[in-house]
Parts: structure tokens; sequence; C-alpha cells
């Protein structure tokens, strides 16, 4: 356990310093949210009408920023090399990088999800709903965005290919997230969204290690 936690406050550093660490996610973050109402007019009730999807949106693209480094850096010192023989297993390696990246970008942009929301016009009462579909929905675009990071490790714009591979995997996020969110301000049944959220991100917690150690032994054979 004292390896794990050594590993993980290492990791968590390096997410934190790693390219502005969350300045820059929040930072893109809050202008999403300041120039959406500048693009769509300031009228309040269409502001409202999407203020829980644009929040919804932004978050996954936020998400984003920091996945190009979550393998590359320790790729191209030869961290990677040493972590892969270590006695701890390369599976649980990439899941401590996940779970750092989460709590480094995924947490704070949870906690900045439902300001931007109540700002684009949304209900004080959905509040505690953002807060809870944006944690849960970060954990799912840690995860994932860790599989597009390791495929992508050694390649020639290394970023723009870990975009390609990991917006398709966001897709159901958004969809279960902003379902459930449409649905409680609608008055619907919201938590089937919230669960389904939920799943998708315990499998990929689940099985997304697995892919990332078999794509970074493959960079590094």
């Amino acid at each position: 356990m004292s390896r794990l936690g050594a590993l993980l406050a290492r990791e968590t550093a390096l997410a934190w310093g790693r390219g502005g660490g969350p300045l820059v996610t929040l930072g893109f973050y809050a202008g999403v949210a300041t120039l959406l109402p500048l693009a769509i007019g300031p009228e309040p009730a269409r502001l409202a009408a999407i203020a829980p999807g644009a929040a919804w949106v932004g978050l996954a693209l936020a998400s984003l920023l920091s996945l190009d480094r979550l393998f590359e850096r320790d790729y191209e010192d030869g961290a990677l090399d040493h972590l892969a023989l270590s006695p701890t297993p390369l599976e649980l390696t990439c899941a401590v990088k996940c779970l750092a990246q989460w709590l480094a970008t995924g947490a704070p942009l949870a906690l900045a999800a439902p300001v931007a929301a109540i700002a684009l016009g949304a209900p004080l009462s959905l509040a505690p709903l953002v807060f809870v579909c944006a944690l849960i929905g970060g954990l799912a675009f840690a995860f994932t965005g860790g599989i597009g990071a390791a495929l992508s490790l050694g390649a020639r714009r290394g970023g723009l290919l870990t975009a390609v591979i990991v917006l398709p995997l966001f897709v159901p996020p958004v969809i279960f997230g902003g379902g459930a969110l449409a649905s409680y301000l609608s008055g619907l049944p919201w938590t089937s969204g919230l669960v389904l959220l939920g799943a998708y991100a315990t499998a990929f917690v689940a099985l997304g290690p697995l892919f990332m150690a078999a794509a970074c032994r493959n960079a590094l054979s």
C-alpha cells in the first residue's frame, strides 16, 4: 500500500504540474461559460434551457486538454520502462495515473460545473445533481481518456490522435449525464441516466487499465 500511495502522490504532483494542471482546464471551462451567452444571446429563458447541456459539454471538452501528456512524459524520459518493470502491475499503475488525473482535473471541474450551470441560468436546485454527474462523468472521462493517451504513445501529433480516439468514448457519458439533468428539469424520472452514467464509469475503471497497459507494452516493445 505504501508503494501505491507513493505512486499516487507522484502522479498527482505530475498531473497538477502537467501543462498548467487544473488551471488551464478551469480557465477553458470558464471561457466556455463566458462566451456561450455572447454567441446565442443574453435571453435568460434560452440560456436556462441549454445551461445543463452546455456545462456538461464544456466539461467533456475541458477534460481533453491534459490527456496527451498522461503517459507521454514518462514515455519520453524512460520512466515508463521502469514503471513497466516494477513489482507493481502495469495495469494498476495505469489505474493510479488515471485516478491522479481525475483528482487533479476532474474533481476541480466537478466543483466548477454547478457554478457554470447556475451562471448560465440553471436553477439553484440543480446544482447538487450537476456536481454528482460531473464527478462521476469526470471519472469516466479520465479512464476513457487514458485509453486514448496510451494508444497514441509515440505517434506524431499525439494530442490530435488522442482526441480522435477519445471523443467517441465521451459520447455515452455526455448523453447519460445530460439526459439525467434534462429529465430532472422536466420533472421526469432522472435516476436511470445517473445509474447508466455510473455503470459506464465503473466499466471503464475496471477494464480501461487493461487496455492502457496493453497499449503501453506495445509502445515500449
